[in-house]
């Protein structure tokens, strides 16, 4: 399955370890706090509860958002959508 995971998480040293960890599940970094991927149900799991072991959960917003390849398709991106710097060719393809 394909997923964005977003968040505003005020520590920055939760911060730097939750983009770490979703780096560690091979999601693409599309901007600061926005992560895209290809993902196994039960790696889903695991990441969630990683990041929820980390994050203050009275101050902190992580979203994981579920997504099959042709409501991926049907997303709309405008302006400057992605991070030129961080988008790479692997995330442009999930958009084809």
């Amino acid at each position: 399955m394909i997923i964005w995971v977003l968040y505003d998480i005020q520590n920055t040293k939760v911060r730097n370890k939750v983009a770490k960890i979703c780096k560690k599940y091979g999601l693409y970094r599309v901007q600061k706090s926005v992560f895209l991927g290809t993902i196994e149900d039960a790696q889903k799991e695991a990441l969630s509860v990683e990041i929820e072991d980390l994050i203050d959960q009275d101050n902190d917003s992580v979203y994981i958002f579920p997504m099959n390849k042709s409501e991926l398709r049907q997303t709309v991106l405008l302006g400057q959508a992605f991070d030129k710097k961080l988008v790479t060719d692997q995330v442009k393809a999930l958009f084809v």
